[in-house]
């Protein structure tokens, strides 16, 4: 089981590198990467949003309550805006493209290796990595970054709604602490995340997708896979970023 575990790891390293050669490799398959953008575009963008307006009302309502017993009220804006940019719209992003994108991105790519048309492009000479998986991750990595602006707007706003209307916190405090508090490096690191993420999505669905067993059940057992395996990377590579980002980055003020 270890070695088995060892090999698949092996493996989607390989792989990784594999897309990270090939995109620099021509031609470049740009109508398919603009179809995969498309598809998985709209598959997420209005989950995202929907799920980014309690996401953020959660985390408003919980750092405000926090606040309140500590006396820091004027903190409120600040700390949850925080929290909804740095850790929880990149995990929103990755988690959607993983369980909608992912999934679809593995169950074709599977279909297609048990229907053996993976094996006729590598016989005429085609790359099925250069020519499918490639605009495929290109795709999540993409759709990722520009959900992550999306979700952390959405989410910021719905915060605001709920913490001044529901806690009559003030407007002037939740915008005075944000600037407070707030960096820009803040951003970047909410969107690298993205970008990470998006790219793990991308190449674990691949991964499973090029590796089907047992006909049409192993590409359904494949699509389960891949959305385990990606959030189980996606909350320890957050963890690590995260560590490193407050390691190197110090506090607004400090």
């Amino acid at each position: 089981m270890i070695t088995g575990g060892l090999r698949h790891t092996g493996r989607l390293f390989a792989l990784a590198a594999e897309v990270g050669r090939s995109i620099f490799r021509r031609p470049f398959q740009f109508r398919e990467f603009v179809e995969q953008f498309w598809f998985i575009a709209s598959i997420t963008i209005l989950p995202a949003a929907l799920v980014s307006i309690p996401f953020g009302a959660v985390i408003a309502l919980q750092v405000g309550s926090l606040t309140q017993q500590l006396g820091a009220q004027s903190f409120t804006g600040g700390a949850s805006v925080l929290a909804i940019i740095q850790q929880a719209s990149p995990l929103i992003v990755a988690l959607l493209i993983a369980g909608a994108g992912g999934s679809a991105i593995c169950a074709d790519l599977g279909s297609r290796k048990i229907r053996e048309e993976l094996d006729a492009m590598e016989v005429m000479g085609v790359s099925p990595v250069q020519r499918l998986v490639v605009p495929r991750v290109l795709a999540t990595m993409g759709v990722a970054v520009l959900l992550n602006g999306l979700v952390s707007v959405v989410g910021t706003l719905g915060g605001y709604f709920f913490n001044v209307i529901l806690q009559g916190g003030t407007p002037g405090a939740y915008l005075s602490s944000f600037s407070a508090l707030a960096q820009l490096p803040d951003l970047y690191i909410s969107e690298f995340k993205a970008l990470v993420f998006g790219f793990i999505a991308g190449i674990v669905a691949a991964y499973r997708g090029l590796n089907p067993r047992g006909g049409p059940k192993g590409v359904g057992d494949a699509v389960n896979q891949s959305v385990v395996i990606t959030f189980m990377l996606l909350f320890f590579v957050n963890m690590v970023l995260t560590a490193v980002y407050l390691n190197i980055v110090p506090p607004k003020g400090g």
